[in-house]
């Protein structure tokens, strides 16, 4: 099967058929192109989506990722990435593999194309130029056959008219012979030009145009050969890049599996857990024996339900109220009910029940944070503790390192003093010293706290108590030390009066009047003392060995209880001082603060003691 004896006489639909293969193998260049383009675009899209979800560094976002599911959507981000590069890499093989190759092929198979087809035409040419001699010599041979047939009939004629003379006939004869001469010489002419045309002929149809059908056959068979070996590469190149994907792809599945719910759940927990405990039921008051009927202490503001304190603990001894309870002025008054006083509380303006409130509340109004996160829960608190006690760890031990490096390099100085000045170095570990020095004091205040608010309560020497009170001097002290202001509020919330004190501001000429009118706190207990405490500083009460007081608010975490010892004399006294009893059977209550830890016996050091100023 060969083009140059089956397709002898296609020429012209042979440079067609060409012309379009040629077309078919451009038009998949610019196929190749495109899809390079899009795998490009494909591989950019992907990236800018991926950097749009990856989490913002310094960001409240980062503290999402913590969870396992924020943190299997981080892979699959991350991985997306990746699988971006590997299109990429798809764009990058089919440009380099295909597109280039390919194009460098069309220039030269157009080329090749253009000398088949110019051989084609100059044999056609020559063949057409045979053919035209032939036709040539073959009218003047029949021009001259015909001129000799005239020149014998006229002679003829002429020799059979008796009027004509012998010249004139002989005159004819000759001319009659000329042309039967010329008749025979065009003859010859026509017979050769015929056997050289016959020839060529044979040799175009044959020989030329078989050959050069042939060449243009096999141009066309190397095309398609080389366009079936571009789609092979085409699917090569997706196909190299695929075990990638699939890695990419398996990270995403080995990322979706790592999810924890519980984990997630935990940190939840760690994440928002206040470390309050669930306030304790109301008990029921009955209206009908209003001479009989006692106060429930297990009021909204007791969230460990810790029973009804004692009659005797004092004649005024009621359940604490919380802020959207209005106090009765006059101990006579009848109480009303809790719906009344509801509405009360949302036509009248919140009452502040003590300093340390009014102080949390202005601070909160200043938009000021404390120093030791008082105002967080103490399980928030204790996070945001142990997160700065680990952040000054870290500044401790670059400042170590960088010491350590410019004693090594002062070290060095000294045994070559060519390659510098020892004592230059004197001031910057002077320096260095001093911030490592301010840097574990810090610590030591902070890990302090951090004690305070696990329970542990260390002991610490005078000198320690002094730094602490620098630190609190230098830092806020109106609420550094509000711990003991905290109480767990009947829905969970932390700080009393906090939603009140935000949205609604307090005129400062109505403060005296508040305190003036509040009714004093009902005893919760008694607490007998077991060493002299000198109370000297404001807001504290001294207390005798031995002696007894009744208990109006219990340790809050900052090692301070608060006592009364009559009507009008009452303050802070540390907890570890005194040996507390609640409830009927005088339970001794062996928590400092809220840990549940046993009181020791032998007196630690002082905490912080309570501001009670305004600001």
């Amino acid at each position: 099967m060969s083009w140059g004896t089956e397709l002898w006489d296609q020429f012209d639909n042979l440079e067609k058929h060409t012309q379009w293969g040629i077309d078919i193998l451009e038009k998949y260049i610019k196929f190749v192109k495109e899809r390079t383009e899009i795998e490009l675009s494909y591989a950019k899209q992907l990236r800018n989506l991926s950097k749009k979800y990856q989490p913002k560094k310094n960001s409240k976002e980062e503290e999402e990722y913590r969870y396992t599911a924020c943190q299997a959507f981080l892979s699959t981000l991350n991985e997306m990435n990746d699988y971006a590069g590997q299109h990429e890499v798809i764009s990058e093989n089919l440009s380099s593999q295909i597109t280039a190759g390919l194009a460098r092929y069309v220039q030269e198979l157009k080329q090749e194309r253009k000398s088949h087809f110019h051989d084609g035409r100059k044999a056609q040419q020559h063949i057409e130029t045979c053919w035209k001699q032939l036709e040539s010599s073959k009218r003047r041979f029949e021009r001259d056959c015909k001129e000799a047939e005239r020149a014998q009939q006229h002679f003829e004629k002429m020799d059979a008219d008796i009027n004509v003379t012998k010249a004139d006939v002989e005159k004819a004869r000759q001319q009659a012979q000329l042309r039967h001469q010329m008749a025979e010489d065009s003859k010859a002419d026509y017979s050769s030009i015929l056997q050289k045309f016959n020839h060529e002929q044979h040799e175009y149809y044959y020989t030329h145009i078989p050959t050069i059908f042939q060449q243009i056959q096999e141009m066309e068979e190397r095309r398609i050969v080389r366009l079936g070996e571009s789609m092979k590469t085409y699917a090569e190149v997706d196909r190299q890049v695929t075990p990638i994907i699939g890695k990419c792809l398996d990270g995403i599945v080995k990322a979706a599996e790592a999810i924890d719910q519980k984990n997630d759940s935990q940190l939840v927990i760690e994440a928002y857990k206040s470390g309050f405990e669930p306030p304790g039921d109301i008990e029921f008051e009955d209206y009908t024996q209003p001479m009989k009927r006692t106060v429930s202490e297990n009021s909204l503001s007791n969230s460990r339900g810790e029973g009804k304190a004692e009659p005797k603990f004092g004649g005024k001894a009621k359940g604490k109220l919380w802020p959207f309870i209005k106090k009765n002025k006059s101990p006579k008054q009848q109480k009303e009910p809790l719906s009344h006083r509801f509405n009360e509380f949302m036509t009248s303006k919140p009452k502040i029940h003590c300093f340390r409130s009014l102080k949390r509340g202005l601070s909160l109004k200043l938009g000021s944070t404390p120093e030791d996160f008082s105002n967080l829960p103490p399980e928030q608190r204790r996070k945001k503790l142990q997160q700065k006690v680990d952040e000054i760890n870290r500044d401790i031990q670059k400042e170590v390192d960088q010491r350590d490096a410019i004693t090594k390099m002062k070290d060095v100085y000294l045994k070559n003093p060519q390659m510098g000045d020892p004592a230059s170095l004197d001031h910057k570990l002077t320096e260095v010293s001093q911030n490592i020095e301010k840097l574990r004091l810090e610590a030591q205040k902070f890990e302090a706290w951090l004690a305070e608010v696990e329970g542990r309560l260390p002991a610490r020497g005078e000198q320690a108590r002094r730094q602490s009170g620098l630190y609190d001097a230098q830092s806020t002290p109106p609420v550094n030390n509000c711990a003991q202001a905290r109480e767990s509020s009947p829905d969970g919330s932390y700080t009393e009066e906090q939603s009140q004190e935000s949205a609604v501001k307090v005129p400062a000429m109505d403060f005296d009047d508040e305190f003036d009118d509040e009714e004093p706190l009902p005893a919760i207990g008694t607490c007998r003392a077991l060493y002299t405490f000198d109370g000297q500083n404001e807001g504290t009460i001294s207390v005798v060995e031995g002696e007894t007081l009744y208990v109006i608010e219990e340790d809050k975490g900052d090692g301070w209880t608060r006592i009364r010892r009559s009507e009008d004399e009452e303050g802070y006294v540390p907890t570890s001082y005194v040996e507390v009893y609640l409830d009927k059977n005088a339970k001794v209550c062996v928590t400092a603060g809220e840990a549940g830890r046993t009181v020791s016996r032998v007196p630690r050091a002082l905490p912080a003691a309570p501001h009670l100023s305004l600001l």
